[in-house]
């Protein structure tokens, strides 16, 4: 996972020197449309797989994701983040991996995702006896039958259960 996220941020900041000497030239809506199709859409793809990795890893993403933030905005680089992230729309990178998965158990939930991605994803209610956390809206994280699946799911080879965003993301 490190070799990707290396891999992500050596060429999305490599694609911001490269649009910082155009950004004068430019509408603050044009530099949103050029860091939107060359940074966020690589920010956004498989970020899910970086759910539950470490602090340092995340700090990683974050750190190119608010490069591009100061960039559309013009901020300096002493400024605080937040409300450039806020008035941009954008969410921080682990918050966006978090409703990333949320809308994805959502859809698989609703029925709106093809059945191959839909049928490991079960909530603890449907099982077959009344439990205490059946309105709790809990998922079931599916066993696997090695250790790369384990570590994948990053669960242990016993039975656990992550909590899912069904009807909302909080």
């Amino acid at each position: 996972m490190s070799a990707h996220v290396t891999a992500l941020c050596q060429s999305g900041f490599f694609q911001l020197r490269q649009l910082r000497p155009f950004t004068r030239s430019l509408t603050t809506e044009a530099v949103k449309t050029l860091v939107q199709a060359l940074i966020s859409c690589r920010l956004d793809y498989c970020n899910s797989l970086l759910y539950g990795v470490t602090d340092n890893v995340i700090r990683r993403v974050q750190s190119l994701q608010n490069a591009a933030a100061h960039l559309i905005n013009g901020a300096r680089c002493r400024e605080h983040i937040t409300p450039v992230l806020c008035q941009l729309h954008w969410l921080p990178v682990r918050r966006q991996v978090e409703f990333k998965l949320a809308c994805l158990v959502r859809q698989a939930l609703s029925g709106q995702m093809p059945i191959y991605l839909a049928d490991d994803i079960h909530l603890v209610f449907d099982r077959r006896r009344s439990l205490r956390s059946s309105s709790n809206n809990i998922c079931l994280v599916p066993r696997t039958h090695n250790s790369f699946g384990d570590k994948l799911w990053h669960c242990r080879p016993t039975r656990t259960v992550c909590r899912a965003a069904y009807g909302h993301f909080t």
